[in-house]
């Protein structure tokens, strides 16, 4: 008895705090590798890492959380690393959340055998109260030896609205959240989680891509994502959702849709919008519904092809939602979600260039799969243009479903000048407004054949090029998942040892 009361001492003492103590059965770490013919929706990193918590654990299924910025795509690999056993099993992206900056990850907890089951366990989530400013929380990550590290700090804007520039190179960007900032710079690429004195997760400390125009290399930062984004997830996982079916550990379970308004905004305080003609009675009304944030929410752009493309303009002033005032992001995923069950339509009330007015603006539907159909042909990966793409504003009239979201160098596309970041609209005068016509298009053409190939840039403006097909190291390859076997599935369309298949 005295032996294991010394043992479990020195077990305590190895932890600096009680928070780091609880915490650390429920910690991951995640290796993800994305193979380079898997460049999907820009990414452009082959490894990356970063520290994961553990938000559900059964017998059947277990979940972990991490910031989109380090699982960008769901055609990776995936190791876990399990900070309470030593063991590395693969997980799996179940849930790719656009909004949030999130990823969700699978594994099978059978995999970890009875030991490592029974010490890892989920953390427990604490969404509510929310954090406010000044509140002591304790960052909580994992060390490249797998050892947990803590240190306390304090919050002091829990409200910081996200922005980053559109960029000439658009890979996904966090818009219309906000996120906790804290009196401490930890640089940016640490990730962990935020939690109180008795171990609770309030929120996820994650990484946030910041590439903008002025930068050459790929700048991160990182804040504090609150907690309450990844349980709304995990309760319409666990009590059944209305979104597409896949297979999780040989299970059928039905993941959750999320229906967002496809708008860019960006707050302004409400002193700036007085000065440009906003009502002293829609002032007193937005200040008594929010009297810490004081701002009032301006549209930046709409999302190409979305449901409030032809109705919001940039620069409108969101006053109220189905007469209700809105003053941030949450009150607008809150009236979102409440057209669960009605015809997807928002009563907006805006402000514009000095008038008011009432738009019925519809919203749409995204799911967490993310890109799921790509094609890999002489060297590039075409693809359905993803989220940042239509986040700029524009897609070509001639077709936008062939998208260049990669090309490799010194691949054929790469020599003859066929650049990422533009829709390929025609080969050899046969439209491609979509990949299913793609792939009728190029498993006519032939072995060193010489392919005329017309794009139109994100900037509208058209091009013609010629490049020479190289089928022997450069094969046409369709890439597909399948939401039964849970498999992404490689296919070569034509190649020089293949034939066409």
């Amino acid at each position: 008895m005295v032996e294991e009361n010394s043992s479990t001492n020195e077990t305590e003492a190895a932890y600096a705090s009680v928070a780091e103590r609880v915490i650390q059965p429920s910690l991951v770490k995640c290796e993800v590798h994305v193979p380079m013919s898997c460049f999907l929706d820009d990414a452009n990193e082959i490894h990356l890492s970063g520290t994961g918590v553990i938000v559900y654990h059964s017998q059947s299924m277990g979940l972990v959380a991490i910031d989109k910025n380090t699982v960008v795509v769901s055609a990776c690999d995936i190791m876990l690393s399990f900070a309470a056993f030593p063991i590395v099993i693969p997980g799996e992206v179940v849930f790719l959340d656009h909004v949030h900056n999130l990823t969700l990850v699978a594994y099978d907890p059978s995999a970890l055998g009875p030991n490592g089951y029974s010490a890892v366990h989920a953390a427990e989530l604490f969404p509510e109260p929310l954090l406010r400013r000044g509140d002591s929380v304790s960052l909580v990550r994992l060390s490249r030896t797998m050892q947990t590290i803590s240190r306390k700090v304090n919050v002091i804007n829990p409200y910081v609205s996200v922005y980053t520039e559109p960029n000439y190179r658009p890979r996904y960007r966090a818009i219309n959240m906000e996120v906790i900032e804290l009196d401490d710079d930890f640089g940016s690429t640490i990730n962990g989680v935020l939690t109180d004195e008795r171990g609770r997760v309030q929120a996820l400390w994650g990484i946030f891509s910041n590439l903008s125009n002025k930068a050459s290399h790929l700048d991160q930062i990182t804040y504090g994502i609150p907690i309450y984004a990844i349980s709304r997830v995990l309760e319409k996982i666990d009590y059944g959702a209305n979104g597409p079916f896949r297979v999780i550990n040989g299970v059928r379970r039905s993941l959750p849709l999320m229906r967002i308004l496809e708008v860019e905004l960006h707050p302004t305080l409400l002193s700036e919008a007085r000065s440009f003609g906003l009502s002293d009675t829609w002032i007193q009304a937005l200040f008594k519904k929010d009297s810490i944030r004081r701002q009032a929410l301006k549209v930046t752009g709409c999302f190409a092809g979305s449901s409030a493309e032809k109705l919001l303009e940039q620069g409108d002033t969101l006053l109220a939602i189905n007469k209700e005032p809105v003053t941030c992001f949450c009150d607008i995923e809150d009236a979102c979600q409440a057209l669960n069950n009605g015809d997807g339509k928002l009563c907006v009330t805006i402000f514009r260039q000095g008038t008011e007015k009432e738009l019925l603006v519809g919203t749409d539907m995204r799911d967490g799969n993310g890109t799921t159909h790509a094609i890999n042909w002489c060297g590039c990966t075409v693809q359905y243009p993803h989220s940042s793409v239509r986040a700029l504003g524009f897609l070509p009239d001639e077709g936008h479903g062939v998208y260049v979201t990669c090309c490799l160098r010194g691949s054929a596309a790469d020599r003859y000048g066929l650049d990422a970041f533009q829709w390929i609209v025609e080969i050899n005068g046969k439209a491609t407004p979509n990949l299913d016509a793609f792939i009728e298009v190029t498993k006519g053409l032939e072995h060193e054949g010489f392919v005329r190939v017309r794009t139109v840039k994100l900037n509208g403006k058209d091009q013609v090029l010629t490049l020479k097909q190289d089928l022997h190291y450069w094969p046409t390859v369709d890439l597909r998942f399948d939401p039964e076997t849970a498999m992404w599935r490689r296919k070569v369309i034509k190649g020089l040892d293949f034939g066409s298949m």
